[in-house]
């Protein structure tokens, strides 16, 4: 939780993120990751000035275990003084204690996001889902979060001005946009109604950007006219630059293309036959029009 201290911007952590779409896919399958089609609704999860904290953010818990699918998990909420955000402890269940910053007493708005990071971490629990090191581990909880539809709570709580800052989480707000905006492109959804932060707007917009021009690079048939003359290029000497997002395997007619599927990070190889094709993603099965 950054609360008044310079808040990190950018793409820092995009190879984790990958990782943990990928690992996502694999764990779940691509029909088990659609069972998240709808994002919890911000009705759902918001607090009213009149409610009572403790029953409310009980409420909140309940929400976000359904949507997230822990049916047999009951969350007890409670609130203290501590460094971080908010704590989960993570027991064979079936109760889960969830401890929240003394903050969000007087922060009720952002109660959703903290329980929403908390309670993914149940849910990687349960699917015996985890990446070696603590910072990898909560950036793929703040990954998963966001890509199964609760993710969104957490960038609608980035606030920066000129004197303070607050953010949840440990993904860049871009990042966190990022994210949102894949999942945005496989579930046909527009979060842009959600956000109540002009800034998590904002930084949403900008994940959205990358995630496009990401969504435009060769060989996918949508890439510009620059782009597919300098994978022309490379394609005929069958060596592409360092930090190109293909590489070739192979010579002549046997000569293959390899990239990352555009919506699950897997890798895909398709014949370099410079005709247009349709390629079949193998973990995730998106479809993708492809110039090879």
């Amino acid at each position: 939780m950054a609360n008044g201290n310079e808040v990190v911007h950018g793409f820092p952590h995009l190879d984790t993120v990958h990782g943990a779409i990928t690992a996502l896919y694999k764990r779940l399958s691509a029909d088990g990751v659609r069972t998240y089609g709808t994002s919890v609704a911000p009705e759902d999860v918001a607090l009213g000035d009149d409610e009572d904290l403790h029953l409310g953010a009980q409420r909140v818990a309940r929400t976000l275990v359904r949507h997230l699918r822990l049916p047999e998990a009951r969350m007890v909420v409670s609130f203290r003084a501590m460094e971080h955000a908010a704590a989960v402890e993570l027991a064979a269940g079936p109760e889960y204690f969830v401890e929240l910053n003394d903050r969000f007493r007087r922060h009720r708005r952002d109660i959703g996001a903290a329980l929403a990071h908390e309670i993914t971490h149940v849910l990687l629990h349960r699917l015996a889902l985890a990446f070696p090191g603590r910072r990898d581990n909560e950036l793929l909880t703040d990954t998963v979060t966001t890509y199964l539809g609760a993710g969104w709570l957490l960038l609608d709580a980035f606030r920066e001005d000129e004197l303070t800052s607050q953010k949840l989480g440990y993904l860049t707000p871009e990042e966190f946009g990022y994210v949102l905006a894949l999942r945005a492109e496989v579930f046909d959804e527009d979060p842009s109604p959600w956000f109540t932060s002009p800034q998590g707007y904002e930084a949403y917009a900008r994940g959205r950007d990358r995630a496009r021009r990401e969504a435009r690079r060769p060989p996918l048939a949508g890439a510009g006219l620059t782009r597919r003359h300098r994978y022309a290029k490379a394609r005929r000497h069958g060596l592409a630059a360092p930090d190109a997002p293909y590489s070739f395997e192979g010579t002549g007619p046997s000569l293959r293309v390899s990239f990352p599927c555009p919506t699950c990070r897997q890798r895909i190889r398709i014949p370099a036959a410079g005709r247009r094709v349709r390629a079949r993603c193998g973990l995730c099965r998106t479809v993708l029009d492809c110039e090879p």
